[in-house]
């Protein structure tokens, strides 16, 4: 959690209350910095894809024009329109209080890498659900940190993680996007 805590949980936050606030170019400031933070292209393209992705369902799901507007603004490509980002915007605009779409947020980002240990055969399905229910209160720390956070303080440096990001970037096969 000390990457996508202190990046998109931060960024979710930050833009779920600029969206309920009516303050999309505020939205677009937390869009372009967390943007700004992924380091690799990999990161970059799949956050941006993601986001995309969300946006253009959301907008037909749900009818609401503040992501209506916004994933115009992500065609257009006048914002990057990364996942974190959307995330809040439909949040937001759905009427999930900003606490529990961090929390959502991030437990849906804690299955994914249970999912992805499930695959690559790291673990079973019975230890991945005991995972899950350990890291109840990671999350809730990690939750109470981003929604404490300003916008200068979106971003993470997570070593491991960003060379492991570089190496499959250029890596000949690979079984995941990013």
């Amino acid at each position: 959690m000390h990457g996508v805590g202190p990046a998109d949980a931060t960024a979710l936050a930050l833009a779920h209350r600029a969206t309920r606030a009516g303050r999309p170019e505020t939205v677009a400031a937390v869009d372009e910095h967390l943007f700004a933070t992924k380091l690799g292209q990999e990161m970059r393209r799949a956050a941006t894809r993601t986001g995309r992705q969300l946006l253009d369902l959301a907008s037909e799901v749900y009818g609401r024009p503040e992501i209506a507007d916004y994933f115009g603004r992500v065609v257009r490509r006048e914002v990057p329109g990364t996942q974190a980002v959307a995330a809040g915007i439909v949040y937001a605009a759905t009427g999930v209080p900003v606490r529990q779409a961090v929390a959502s947020d991030l437990f849906a980002f804690c299955a994914s890498f249970a999912g992805a240990a499930l695959r690559l055969r790291l673990t079973d399905h019975r230890r991945a659900q005991t995972m899950l229910h350990a890291v109840a209160p990671v999350i809730e720390r990690t939750v109470e940190a981003a929604l404490r956070r300003e916008l200068a303080d979106v971003g993470a440096t997570v070593f491991a993680s960003d060379i492991m990001s570089g190496r499959h970037e250029r890596a000949e096969a690979r079984l995941f996007a990013s």
